[in-house]
């Protein structure tokens, strides 16, 4: 599947910027203004000036108003698929991007705005990738969705592992959600988020969730039942495969208000059905993620209204 993880070059530059951020100055931004209107997004000159120089510092050739063109296009794209990436997700990656390469949040902070780029700027760059990749797999599987895997297919690729048949974690699973209708999401989500954690940190497995839950208002629990490892929500997989059994993965903001995933039981199984998926999932986009990303671009692209101003 096609990564938003930010290339080797581009970290190596901002950590070496890090050492001479003093000297670096940024070009003056003028009054921002709409450039482009994609889809109902604005585009504007402060936007393109900051890829510009997102471009200088990562010394990438490219055209910004075209990049942040096709970014609103992703964009909007992910809003019309229901896809959302929590402000926590886009902390935590641009947290670990600056502690990769061995800087302080503040740091990078201050790099970024030396450059010209400003960290929101780079923060709205990771939450478009990362929604985007999202995107992209629901794109392929809907495409490959008669196209599984047959059993013959399987049955070669054991014989090319020495017959031996793969091997996947099976969990089981319970969703809790603190609702937090969109009209109240500014005034109570602070308040929902601090209810969670307080029930989180009560949870010892799955046996008394719904008992916990019956003395709250709007909180929705979900047996999810056995959910197997290539199946867990992108969005949720690295969080889940990191919490032991009978406790809780963090807290996370979503579309739906506050939750977390509760992780009952986890076993290694193996059959015929994981050997499926198992070798579905090892071929899902790889090598063609860069033709398949172009090939829905170039089709967003054509049905999209762009205006430009």
């Amino acid at each position: 599947m096609r990564k938003y993880i930010l290339s080797a070059s581009f970290a190596l530059l901002v950590a070496a910027a890090a050492v001479s951020v003093t000297a670096m100055t940024p070009p003056a931004m003028a009054a921002s203004q709409i450039k482009y209107v994609v889809n109902d997004i604005a585009v504007t000159s402060g936007d393109i000036q900051h890829r510009a120089a997102f471009l200088r510092l990562q010394r990438r050739k490219g055209d910004a108003a075209n990049e942040m063109v096709e970014q609103a296009l992703r964009m909007s794209e992910v809003k019309r698929l229901g896809i959302r990436v929590s402000d926590q997700q886009v902390n935590d990656s641009y947290a670990r991007f600056a502690s990769n390469n061995k800087m302080q949040v503040k740091q990078l902070d201050g790099v970024l705005a030396q450059a010209g780029v400003t960290k929101e700027h780079f923060k709205e760059f990771i939450r478009a990738q990362m929604a985007w990749n999202q995107a992209l797999g629901a794109r392929y599987r809907a495409e490959q969705g008669g196209n599984s895997l047959s059993q013959q297919d399987v049955v070669r690729r054991m014989l090319n592992n020495g017959g031996t048949k793969p091997t996947a974690t099976e969990y089981m699973l319970q969703q809790v959600i603190f609702v937090v209708p969109a009209a109240e999401r500014g005034k109570t989500l602070g308040k929902r988020k601090r209810e969670a954690e307080a029930m989180r940190g009560r949870f010892n497995g799955c046996g008394t969730t719904h008992e916990f839950a019956k003395g709250l208002i709007d909180v929705t629990v979900r047996d999810l039942g056995r959910v197997l490892a290539p199946q867990l929500p992108p969005d949720w997989a690295d969080q889940i495969k990191k919490t032991k059994t009978g406790a809780a993965t963090a807290v996370r903001e979503t579309e739906r208000g506050v939750e977390f995933i509760g992780v009952c039981s986890a076993r290694e199984v193996s059959d015929d059905k994981v050997a499926q998926m198992v070798f579905q999932s090892e071929g899902e986009i790889g090598g063609k993620s860069d033709e398949f990303d172009k090939k829905y671009m170039a089709e967003l692209k054509k049905k999209a209204r762009i205006v430009q101003r």
